[in-house]
């Protein structure tokens, strides 16, 4: 019976060594969090608009309508690792890669802080 108790323990450690395992190879191949905003919009107090993911999808953007009235999301872009709170994004890059490299569990670069 102790030999049992024994192995269910050696199964238990060898799994959740696994799952960290999975955890620190996956982090940094993932997607970083991002948010489409308007540069435009820039709040010093809150940070930028966010605006719906189809302004920062098009190759071109045009800040102005063809009646000349600004659009909404009109210079937009994503903008990664950003807290976000009352539809505004802070303290978040235009970066991708500088995204990246804040990285997670097992990322190299300058980590997060």
């Amino acid at each position: 019976m102790a030999e049992t108790r024994r192995r269910l323990r050696s199964s238990t450690v060898v799994l959740g060594g696994m799952g960290v395992i999975a955890a620190a190879l996956t982090s940094c191949g993932s997607e970083p969090d991002r948010r489409c905003v308007d540069r435009d919009s820039y709040d010093w107090v809150n940070g930028y608009k966010v605006v719906a993911d189809r302004n920062c999808t098009s190759g071109t953007t045009s800040s102005y309508g063809k009646n000349g009235k600004r659009k909404s999301g009109g210079d937009s872009a994503w903008y990664y690792d950003a807290d976000v709170s009352a539809g505004y994004a802070a303290d978040g890059t235009f970066s991708r890669s500088e995204a990246v490299d804040r990285g997670g569990f097992g990322c190299s670069g300058s980590g997060g802080g």
